[in-house]
């Protein structure tokens, strides 16, 4: 049978892009359909327009610190109206960019809502296609509980286009999302709560990045509250929030800022038309090759919810364009060791396993930690103490995780993370010569195991 393309993607956020550029680039006749934004969650209301925001935040801290160096600065001014028409103006460059890469890759851009219609056919906008493999990388979209006056929360998608900074925000959820965010919010000069039904935030990360992060985050006066959750919602006369806890305290806020987990957004996307399942989360159940149920379909990304990052949705979306359409380059994606950044205030940079999994998994684990002041501190009053931790197998001397707090996380852990993937020991850890002075050389000179 004769398609109207080899690949149809739905969706064109990372995965979808980089599956559909790829594809064209090896021959393959391939359509995007996108209904909403080019470049997904990540560019328009996730990492990149956050990262910016965080960017903003950090000024305040350069200028705390100013002082200690001899720097004399009049009292600053913050204007949020210029920060997020800024930030507009640099997403929009970035859609022009993405559009230009799938159009210069030869792909067929849809703008429009795609709905599967059978198993080899898509309809977009009253338009219907055929197309011998689909690939869905739709994403996924956050989700408020059902509480009595949800309506009143915002969530990220809107807190990137808000017309005014909150005087006061409350920011519900544990995960790095509203950690983040209330980095952000406080950096940027609102009083802000994080309020977590946990009893500390960033379950699954490292015991010692927890406490750690937490302690630094109190010492900045942000105002931490586990153990707690909203039970409703009420607007009052002056337009401000009141939330009613479920132990039956009441905060008052301007905003209360949901980011308690995402969905997948498969809202109208047809599946009841196909043979796709779901797993018992609610994600597109996919095998080790993201094959659907349905053998014509496939799915990446956030929407299959494995690891929901940006550069594993492109590594997902560069394997599917390899295995359909130049099988000879075709390489599994490699789960293991998978560097990541939480962009809180300090940062945290993470690679390899926690201390907890280490032991849990059976390791005979040696412990390396050192906590310090930055030497970029040591002119000022700020007692921020830079927290890294080395995760080692005391048998085979392989280091198994590596986990700082502290300035530029992601950055120094970005190259670790090649270590790791490499297998490196401990002893080639302690030979490799440190860069002097820098906080990453506390990586290479930890010489005393901490347990």
């Amino acid at each position: 049978m004769a398609y109207d393309f080899d690949l149809f993607v739905i969706g064109a956020g990372s995965g979808g892009v980089r599956a559909a550029r790829f594809a064209a680039g090896f021959g393959a006749k391939v359509a995007v359909a996108e209904s909403r934004y080019l470049g997904g969650t990540c560019v328009n209301v996730g990492c990149v327009p956050k990262k910016l925001l965080v960017y903003g935040a950090h000024v305040a801290d350069e200028l705390e610190q100013a002082a200690g160096f001899g720097w004399t600065l009049e009292e600053g001014h913050f204007d949020w109206g210029t920060l997020i028409a800024n930030k507009n103006r640099e997403i929009e460059r970035l859609n022009g960019i993405y559009r230009n890469l799938l159009v210069n890759s030869g792909v067929t851009l849809l703008q429009g809502h795609a709905r599967l219609t059978g198993a080899n056919e898509v309809e977009v906008e009253g338009q219907r296609y055929s197309a011998k493999h689909i690939l869905v990388a739709v994403g996924g979209w956050p989700q408020v509980p059902d509480i009595p006056g949800k309506e009143l929360a915002i969530t990220s998608n809107e807190a990137f286009y808000l017309k005014e900074l909150p005087r006061r925000v409350l920011v519900v959820g544990g995960g790095y999302i509203a950690v983040e965010f209330a980095g952000i919010f406080q950096g940027l000069g609102s009083a802000t709560t994080l309020l977590y039904r946990g009893d500390l935030f960033l379950r699954g990360f490292d015991g010692a990045v927890r406490t750690h992060l937490k302690e630094e985050l109190e010492k900045r006066g942000l105002d931490l509250q586990f153990n707690s959750d909203i039970q409703r919602i009420d607007q009052l006369e002056d337009g401000s929030l009141k939330a009613t806890l479920k132990d039956g305290r009441e905060l008052i806020t301007d905003c209360v800022f949901y980011a308690t987990g995402r969905r997948p957004m498969l809202d109208n996307l047809g599946l009841e038309n196909t043979g796709v399942e779901l797993d018992p989360r609610g994600f597109v159940r996919v095998d080790e090759q993201y094959q659907t149920t349905e053998p014509s379909i496939l799915a990446i990304g956030d929407v299959i919810g494995r690891v929901q990052l940006t550069p594993v949705a492109l590594a997902e979306g560069m394997a599917v364009a390899r295995r359909l359409f130049k099988p000879e380059q075709y390489r599994p994606v490699d789960y293991q060791n998978i560097p990541t950044a939480v962009f809180s205030q300090p940062p945290i940079g993470t690679v390899g396993l926690t201390e907890e999994q280490a032991l849990e998994a059976g390791h005979k684990v040696q412990v390396f930690e050192s906590r310090f002041r930055a030497m970029k501190l040591t002119l000022t009053d700020i007692q921020e103490k830079t927290l890294m931790k080395l995760v080692v197998d005391a048998e085979t001397d392989k280091v198994l995780g590596c986990h700082m707090v502290g300035p530029d996380a992601g950055e120094i852990i970005q190259g670790l993370g090649v270590a790791l993937k490499a297998g490196a020991t401990k002893q080639q850890f302690d030979e490799t010569i440190g860069v002097h002075p820098t906080a990453a050389e506390e990586f290479v000179t930890m010489r005393t195991v901490t347990r």
